[in-house]
């Protein structure tokens, strides 16, 4: 057995990363750590865990979580970092928050603010030659939850020299728990249900810099992105709707060929057959992403729309499909491809 400890265990990302660890083959649930609730039990905090209701919440610190394997952080951004200075060197670590995703300290500072902490291997395995490093490294940055959404839908697009890498148009929905678990008048059911909203408008959402750099590394050229974010009234998934300018004469065939021989031979991204859409809730619970493309042709844009849990492929399926492969584990233990509807 592989001994894994966590911080960030309060969370939604931090709860879905231990209801999903509950059931695998080779991982142990050690310490769990939660800031402001440690010395609570985790049935206070995640009642939905029942076969873990009596694991109590330890102090967040870097000697907790030593005792371990592997260390999963699922804290805010700009929490990790030092923690991490804390740790052995050697102890493999996947953080599902921001801190070592970007290259650029000027990226960083325009859109978090305060030190730049470096960055580690970035953990979308789907993106081309990214496993292999996943495969090499011990410390793993796990990509942000629009970020996987959008690059996994223009990344074939673009190494198949397909679209105009400067015209790239984001509109995506996500559900609510991809804010956080820390209460907000704007979170409140009364403003969501039945309502939808657009949210940090004007190319100033975290996850901008992020795909524009890991889609600029397959483009091999300058990526430009307007993205829009808008918050939806659900608890979970987010629906991406990617579009670029196409080249000249480009056709569907050709886009939905690039998709298919990217992701056919891939356990977690599924092309839909012709005519079928992507819907968020076939992707609940589960590591799927589900996508479908089509040529504008009235606009010569490509439209790519692909969806996901957020807090699944999007933050805790993704990082424990990433410490699969640094364990030299199969990538889909403890992983479904199957969602729960209704």
């Amino acid at each position: 057995m592989i001994r894994i400890s966590l911080a960030g265990a309060s969370g939604y990302a931090g709860g879905e990363l231990l209801r999903l660890l509950a059931s695998h083959p080779v991982f142990s649930i050690g310490p769990i750590a939660a800031g402001g609730k440690a010395g609570l039990s985790l049935s206070e905090v995640h009642p939905q865990l029942g076969s873990l209701g009596s694991r109590v919440l330890a102090e967040t610190t870097a000697e907790v979580l030593a005792d371990a394997d592997l260390v999963f952080l699922a804290l805010p951004h700009g929490e990790s970092a030092a923690l991490v200075q804390k740790l052995p060197a050697g102890m493999p670590v996947v953080d599902l928050g921001a801190d070592f995703r970007l290259s650029s300290e000027l990226a960083w500072s325009t859109y978090y603010g305060g030190e730049h902490a470096g960055s580690w291997v970035y953990g979308l395995p789907e993106l081309p030659g990214q496993r292999a490093l996943i495969a090499e490294a011990t410390r793993i940055a796990n990509p942000g939850c629009y970020a996987t959404s959008i690059e996994l839908a223009f990344a074939p697009l673009l190494a198949a020299d397909l679209i105009d890498p400067l015209s790239l148009v984001v509109v995506a929905a996500s559900g609510t728990s991809g804010a956080g678990r820390k209460p907000t008048e704007t979170l409140l059911a009364t403003q969501v249900m039945g309502s939808m909203s657009a949210y940090k408008v004007g190319g100033v959402h975290q996850h901008t810099p992020e795909i524009e750099q890991q889609l600029s590394q397959i483009a091999g050229a300058e990526v430009r992105l307007s993205f829009t974010p808008l918050l939806a009234p659900m608890p979970r998934g987010i629906i991406a709707t990617c579009t670029a300018q196409a080249h000249a004469d480009v056709s569907e065939t050709q886009v939905r060929d690039a998709l298919h021989a990217a992701y056919d031979g891939e356990p977690f991204v599924q092309v839909l057959a012709p005519g079928s859409w992507p819907q968020s809730h076939s992707v609940s619970g589960s590591n799927m992403v589900q996508i479908q493309a089509s040529v504008d042709a009235h606009s010569g844009r490509v439209v790519v729309v692909s969806v996901i849990d957020n807090l699944g492929k999007g933050a805790a399926g993704q990082a424990l499909q990433n410490a699969n492969i640094i364990s030299g584990l199969p990538e889909t233990a403890g992983l479904s491809t199957n969602g729960v509807a209704p």
